[in-house]
């Protein structure tokens, strides 16, 4: 084939090779704006598991890169006067300028053509692309017409114009990076969406020699500013500086050029960089403005025709993961790959692997962009997390991204986890023990200190909310039954959530329990709106509090436009075949098309529905419930006067954010007052409503503050729910992010639910504050004892179990040891 290559960074000079490499007859020119030995960037970082990528795709580069390499395992966090340091990350960084040599280098001599200063325009590519080429060799635009071409008119002149050789060319690589030409050439095609994002940062390098990888944290009255460095060979480091928009603005960084922007960083970071100067490498029309937009590259398709995106141009992943190269490079080996068996003059089989091309890269393009996404994100609002104490400040940096959890941090250093285990445990044993009411006999003497035990992983630390104290993290979260008659809860709630307090988990948390019959969603929903009922739910919690640790809580909402429905197995949210009974909300829209239309709030409508809230609160009282949860999320009737997909009300109750949220902050005053001081009340809300027009950034916050203010101890920070038009984005803990943010912007206890499935997880989110306690839902349905299972397979000896199951405790350990010994390598030590 004859195969031109749009862009000489590593993407595609790595590309070039490999195909050229895999059958010297292709005819490959790499086309490269800049010069053999221009390079505007300083290092490079790779991990050890894609450096095997490379050793297979090409041994002789590979062996080059690696004896360029600097290597290091550490981690060093500079944070309020601490210093922090994890080992065991395996990293390898390399000059730019290096790799780029190297690739150039075997590039040329397997046969590759470079064209360096050689400048594609929009005008020389192909018009249309997904025609056969014959028809599109007379078709292309004449050389004279490329005089808009961003070269000087004397190199214009003689310069080898490629528009004749793309027209000809069997395959074309946009491997032009992230501000990608061909990609805007082709823009109908491959749909680009680009994020360009607020934070700005410098890359600068430094002779100052860091021996680990560096993260440097400046907090100061202008904002907070953070340094990522770190050293890529004999001489130099990669010094890139970076900060929010509006710390950037304060500091008066956007009216700098490059010389004051060095000299206003070496100031900044004196302290770190022992005298060195910082050095700037940047293409000349960035010296005026050297600050930088990060901007998120995402592409619907990555071929059109004979033309494909490799790289930057189809994909971009943050900085602060180092994984962009990687990707760059990752792309070029399964491009090649896919190319191996599509013949020149065959459009089918090329099309054909360009699509198995697509489809391999974009699924590890979105999982990486996912992870580089939350690292993102936690650099840009690390005002967010500067106040918390630097071993978890440094902790949820280390966790960032979601990729690396608390075991993974242990198979890498396991001293540094195990100091932070003991930091976390020590910090919730004193805020339990202060919590805890006075000893009954104040001249008694104490007892005796027990043996200290390993510190507990995060997940089987305390935590206390007024006067109740949960053994751990777990939490059974709320789940519909639809199994009640008439409200009445029965054996099948009593075995359900008995069992899964025998199960371990710390608080468990009712189904939503109506405080009316017309506020249930279905005929099957329980209820707490009079004696009977409570009498009932007494039967559960006195079971909970006899045969197990557990605390128990009920979860109060009324259905509002989502009520009248039938049970979930005859049909999500379909209306009852009747009717059923007359529902109300805070405007009259139907949740969806085809169910009741509620009828709008009146203000006599309100107080009656606080009232019934008050009465349940009284009954969970007087029934034993050690807390109560108010449900305002989900599009239930609270969570309609929160959004503003559902409230469309123009008196006190609609329109701004404070509006919406006043019969929602009434109905929790008036139960806050009813319901005893000593125990907690938890508000469950719905962070986004994943749906235009929904919720403005910063509203969940400002709920969450307003809850907390008029008594709320804790948040239960779900999303979505609110609107048929919701579109969730899903994936591993996909929620977690919205309980970080309200927990550290609002300064409010947090409850995290959403994918939450394993013990790994939860002691990620706990130990980096990203919650309090964490809701798991499913893995509790499947495994009622989900939490003694946990506690086992941690090796964490001190969870209590039923007396009843300690003979299946010792079983499942003797199970765990036998596959921990299985598992093992052969020859590693103990076996």
């Amino acid at each position: 084939m004859r195969i031109a290559v749009i862009g000489g960074g590593p993407a595609g000079l790595y590309l070039a090779l490999l195909v050229k490499k895999a059958d010297p007859r292709h005819q490959v020119t790499v086309y490269e704006r800049n010069g053999p030995d221009d390079s505007f960037g300083w290092g490079v970082v790779f991990s050890d598991q894609t450096l095997g990528n490379f050793r297979a795709a090409d041994p002789e580069s590979y062996q080059r890169i690696c004896d360029s390499f600097a290597r290091w395992d550490d981690i060093d966090i500079h944070v309020r006067g601490a210093t922090i340091t994890s080992g065991g990350h395996g990293f390898s960084g390399i000059a730019r300028r290096t790799l780029l040599a190297i690739l150039r280098d075997r590039a040329a001599e397997l046969g590759v053509e470079l064209r360096f200063r050689c400048e594609v325009g929009e005008a020389e590519l192909p018009q249309h692309p997904d025609l056969p080429r014959a028809e599109l060799a007379s078709a292309d635009l004449p050389a004279a017409e490329l005089a808009s071409a961003d070269l000087p008119k004397a190199e214009l002149a003689s310069a080898d114009l490629p528009a004749a050789e793309l027209a000809s060319a069997d395959l074309i690589i946009g491997a032009d990076g992230v501000n990608s030409m061909t990609r805007r050439r082709y823009a109908a095609a491959f749909a680009p969406d680009l994020d360009v994002r607020t934070a700005r940062y410098v890359w600068l390098g430094t002779t100052r020699q860091f021996d680990a990888f560096t993260f440097i944290f400046v907090d100061n009255a202008d904002g907070v500013f953070q340094a990522h460095a770190y050293r890529f060979d004999e001489r130099l480091s990669a010094f890139i500086v970076e900060c929010d928009e509006a710390s950037w603005r304060a500091a008066g960084y956007d009216r700098l050029d490059s010389a004051a922007t060095i000299a206003a960083c070496e100031r900044l970071f004196a302290p770190w960089l022992d005298g060195h100067p910082l050095l700037a490498n940047v293409p000349p029309h960035l010296a005026a403005a050297p600050w930088l937009s990060f901007v998120r590259v995402r592409n619907a398709r990555w071929h059109h025709g004979r033309v494909v995106l490799l790289g930057d141009a189809a994909h971009t992943a943050h900085f602060s993961i180092g994984s962009g190269t990687k990707l760059a490079m990752e792309d070029a080996i399964g491009l090649a790959r896919a190319l191996a068996g599509a013949g020149a003059g065959q459009p089918a089989e090329l099309a054909c692997a360009l699509a198995d091309y697509q489809e391999e890269r974009m699924t590890e393009a979105l999982r990486l962009q996912n992870a580089a996404r939350n690292s993102m994100e936690w650099f840009e609002n690390v005002k967010r997390y500067i106040g918390l104490e630097p071993p978890q400040f440094a902790y949820s940096l280390l966790t960032r991204s979601q990729r690396v959890s608390h075991e993974n941090l242990r198979l890498r250093d396991r001293t540094y986890l195990t100091g932070v285990e003991r930091w976390f445990a020590s910090r919730a044993a004193l805020a339990a023990a202060a919590a805890a009411p006075p000893a009954s006999d104040p001249h008694a003497l104490p007892a005796a200190a027990p043996a200290t035990p390993p510190s507990p992983p995060p997940i089987f630390t305390p935590f206390t909310l007024r006067g109740m104290t949960v053994a751990n993290r777990v939490v059974v979260s709320p789940m519909d039954m639809y199994s009640a008659d008439d409200g009445l809860p029965n054996d099948f709630h009593l075995v359900h959530l008995g069992a899964r307090a025998l199960g371990g988990a710390g608080l468990v948390i009712t189904e939503m329990t109506c405080v009316s019959p017309e506020g249930r969603i279905s005929p099957g929903c329980t209820g707490m709106y009079c004696e009977e009922h409570a009498a009932a739910w007494r039967r559960i919690t006195e079971f909970a509090h006899r045969w197990s640790g557990a605390k128990i809580c009920l979860q109060l909402g009324h259905s509002g436009a989502k009520g009248a429905t039938r049970l979930m197995w005859e049909g999500m949210d379909e209306p009852l075949e009747h009717g059923g009974w007359e529902i109300i909300a805070a405007s009259p829209l139907p949740f969806r098309p085809g169910m009741q239309v509620p009828r709008a709030m009146t203000r006599a409508d309100m107080e009656l529905v606080r009232g019934q809230f008050v009465r349940a609160a009284e009954l969970a009282a007087s029934a034993g419930f050690d807390m109560i949860e108010l449900h305002c999320a989900h599009g239930y009737l609270l969570s309609g006067f929160i959004t503003p997909l559902s409230n469309r009300r123009h008196d006190d109750y609609g329109g701004t954010l404070a509006n919406r949220l006043r019969y929602p902050l009434e109905v929790l005053a008036a139960m806050r007052a009813a319901w005893p001081a000593e125990r907690p009340i938890s508000v469950r809300i719905s962070a986004t409503d994943w749906a235009p027009g929904g919720l403005a950034e910063g509203e969940a916050v400002a709920a969450a503050r307003a809850f907390h203010q008029a008594g709320a101890d804790i948040i239960h920070v779900s999303t979505g729910q609110t609107s048929a038009a919701a579109r969730p984005v899903y994936g591993r803990m996909f929620q977690t992010p919205f309980s970080d943010q309200i927990r550290n912007e609002a300064q409010v206890a947090t409850i995290a639910v959403g994918n939450i499935t394993d013990a790994d997880q939860v002691n990620s989110i706990i130990a980096a504050g990203r919650a309090d306690l964490c809701a798991l839902a499913r893995p509790h349905l499947t495994d009622p004892h989900w939490t003694l299972r946990a506690a086992a397979e941690l090796g964490f000896a001190c969870q209590p179990w039923p007396v009843q199951y300690l003979p299946g405790k010792q079983q499942l350990e003797r199970l765990l040891e036998r596959q921990a010994l299985l598992s093992e390598p052969r020859g590693s030590s103990g076996v």
